[in-house]
């Protein structure tokens, strides 16, 4: 079964928790986690599997942060291809039957102009050089996570799009309950949603942010009444 018909079956599925987190206590490198793929990879199968035997069916890479913008503007020494086709073959060898992988892509922790100084087409061929990589090695399907701005999160989805036929989530992070929830950027839950929907986002949602587990609770109900 595809990911994709997963999904449409309406049967919960339950993905895998933070990356980070789990690397910092197994004594992993956060200069650049990512790094972790190639310099400790049995870090990284360790945490895949725990997650595995902890009931997850769907992993996420561990590429949060390898794309080119990111990897220039904080100085972090890797082989883009290699730690991105690293980070699937982990997952991957980490996966069961029946269990799917996610490519997974961050934020460039950069700002779109006027804020900052890159345009959109930045962003896009920034991460569509990423998405090249990882649906060449195997994936899934994407996950577009932890992005504070809709647009840089479109620039994103736009460029998985444009590389695989793939299923794409999108989770944003929100700083207010306000609304239906806000980003930082003030761009509220339910507008982005709509926007992303339309942009070809198979699923959205949200994770990380200031809101505690209960006032996501509330985003989401309110979000599952005014989207798709």
């Amino acid at each position: 079964m595809s990911f994709l018909s997963a999904l449409k079956s309406g049967e919960t599925m339950l993905l895998d928790g933070a990356m980070g987190t789990q690397l910092e206590k197994l004594g992993g490198d956060l200069s650049g986690g990512g790094k972790n793929n190639l310099t400790n990879p049995e870090i990284v199968l360790k945490v895949h599997q725990d997650y595995v035997e902890s009931g997850a069916q769907v992993l996420i890479t561990n590429t949060f942060t390898m794309n080119p913008i990111y990897v220039s503007t904080h100085n972090i020494d890797v082989d883009l291809p290699a730690v991105n086709r690293a980070g699937v073959k982990l997952a991957r060898q980490a996966a069961k039957e029946g269990q799917f992988v996610m490519g997974g892509l961050g934020p460039t922790g950069q700002m779109l102009q006027p804020f900052g100084t890159y345009s959109e087409d930045d962003f896009y061929q920034g991460f569509k050089q990423q998405a090249k990589i990882l649906a060449a090695s195997g994936i899934d399907g994407f996950i577009i996570e932890t992005m504070f701005d809709v647009n840089e999160a479109l620039c994103a989805l736009r460029a998985c799009r444009d590389t695989a036929d793939l299923p794409v989530i999108v989770s944003l992070t929100l700083s207010a309950k306000s609304d239906g929830g806000r980003t930082m950027m003030g761009q509220t839950m339910p507008e982005c949603a709509v926007l992303l929907e339309k942009g070809g986002a198979d699923v959205v949602g949200t994770n990380c942010g200031d809101l505690d587990p209960e006032e996501i609770v509330q985003v989401v109900q309110n979000l599952k009444q005014k989207t798709f």
